[in-house]
């Protein structure tokens, strides 16, 4: 973070100083809200969780170097004392934000907001100083503690913004202002809390409403309920996809062997072609959203090729891809599921697993209300139509539709088996696999599925 002192501090938050004896001391370290990850000079929020108060933990934040702590109460050790410790963190963020006056490009959508800020925010690394939000933090919290992260060299600041209801996609732009946003899709993540696919287009399109008249909004034109947010928002559009009157957009788009995508990048100032290292043709508009931006922000044509075909996988659990000696491939893309990266990760099991025998470990996919049987049924039908050689479903009544999709669907039941948990899943695979086999395994986060790849990958027959 910039440096500020705790005097300066606790007038942009609106707080009173407790135990400070040097109000002029500086905070020249990150903003955490772990007391692990406390560096010398940094600012610990207090944050009252369900299971863990911050508050207990302010002593040792300070005795590790913490310059002092924002709590919403005393805490014997130097903090600034406010009412809301969110509030004011966003307060906080804010105002760094509007000092350094760097370029905010924030981006929201049902699905790929991770991996495409993952690619923005290695494009333009390559143009100038970059902080993006890492992994998923995109919420109230880890937003403003991104943008904590900036410094007077930060030229771009790629932030990732996820929503669970109407109004917080607002709220989030009010902390960081964007000059640049980005709307990737709507599709059906989480909409069972949303009600419909038209609610969560009316709150990803907060994200265009927030940008002034000197601003871009960067819109898929291959998603009619994105494209219809041109109407919404009083900024310059930019369009992107593979449709012929996108600005930025793929020509002659194809899988390699190995089932990475490969096009044409096409933008107004010229075309080039790119070949990614990533697995799976949903990273094409994943890919043409960061030209976009890219583009906007002055980087030629072939810069931005080379930059995504540079690019890999900074955030774990996203179709990692892993070897073993042996000549099994595990894709671990247990990070989390809905039924658009579902589709898309097993269309991309399929490109890889030509010629190979190809296993889909596959669980719950959550948040998904009424529509939950009807999605999960037709992810386990697509399973058997791209043709992979084994669907197995993992967990209860979810993991049985999946399983009883495929059976449905053809003569296929033999092939897809429906086990109890992780660790059945396992036994199951290290009976069975043989070399040259790949493993895709993909569910919601709250599954935990991560642990049948991380346990095929050490060798180990436990799940830990």
């Amino acid at each position: 973070m910039i440096a500020l002192t705790l005097a300066e501090i606790a007038e942009i938050v609106g707080g009173q100083t407790y135990d400070i004896p040097d109000p002029g001391a500086r905070v020249t370290g990150p903003v955490v809200i772990d007391s692990r990850a406390v560096e010398p000079g940094s600012l610990f929020a207090a944050f009252h969780g369900e299971n863990v108060d911050g508050h207990d933990y302010a002593e040792r934040a300070v005795a590790a170097g913490a310059a002092a702590v924002l709590a919403a109460r005393p805490v014997g050790v130097p903090a600034i004392v406010v009412d809301d410790v969110q509030s004011a963190l966003g307060r906080l963020a804010r105002a760094v934000v509007e000092r350094l006056g760097t370029q905010v490009v924030a981006l929201t959508g049902s699905a790929g907001k991770t991996s495409t800020k993952d690619l923005i925010a290695q494009v333009l690394q390559q143009k100038a100083p970059t902080v993006w939000t890492p992994g998923s933090l995109n919420n109230e919290i880890g937003l403003p503690l991104t943008a904590l992260r900036a410094t007077e060299e930060t030229e771009h600041l790629v932030l990732e913004m996820g929503a669970r209801g109407i109004g917080h996609i607002r709220y989030l732009t009010e902390l960081t202002p964007p000059r640049i946003g980005l709307v990737l899709n709507v599709g059906t993540a989480h909409i069972g809390e949303f009600g419909g696919r038209e609610q969560i287009a009316e709150a990803k399109g907060e994200m265009v409403e927030s940008l002034p008249a000197g601003g871009v909004a960067v819109l898929n034109a291959d998603d009619p309920l994105v494209r219809a947010m041109e109407s919404r928002t009083k900024a310059r559009v930019l369009l992107f996809g593979e449709s012929a009157d996108a600005a930025v957009r793929a020509e002659n788009v194809r899988l390699t062997e190995l089932g990475q995508p490969a096009f044409t990048l096409q933008t107004p100032t010229g075309c080039s072609d790119v070949t990614m290292r990533l697995y799976g043709e949903h990273h094409v508009s994943n890919a043409l959203a960061a030209a976009a931006v890219a583009h906007e922000l002055g980087m030629s044509v072939d810069e931005i090729a080379r930059a995504l075909s540079e690019a890999g996988t900074l955030s774990r659990w996203r179709m990692e891809v892993t070897e073993r000696p042996d000549g099994v491939t595990v894709v671990n893309d247990a990070y989390n599921a809905n039924p658009e990266s579902m589709r898309a990760a097993l269309r991309a099991l399929a490109a890889m697993g030509k010629g190979r025998r190809t296993w889909a470990v596959l669980g719950r996919m959550a948040e998904l209300g009424d529509e939950a049987l009807a999605e999960h049924d037709a992810v386990g039908r697509l399973a058997v139509r791209l043709n992979v050689s084994k669907l197995v479903a993992v967990g209860g009544r979810e993991a049985a539709w999946l399983q009883l999709g495929a059976y449905n669907e053809g003569s296929w039941g033999e092939e897809s088996v429906h086990v109890s948990d992780a660790q059945a899943a396992v036994d199951l695979l290290r009976s069975e696999l043989r070399p040259g086999d790949v493993v895709l395994v993909k569910a919601s986060r709250a599954v935990g599925l991560e642990r049948v790849a991380e346990a095929l990958l050490e060798g180990e027959g436990a799940v830990r």
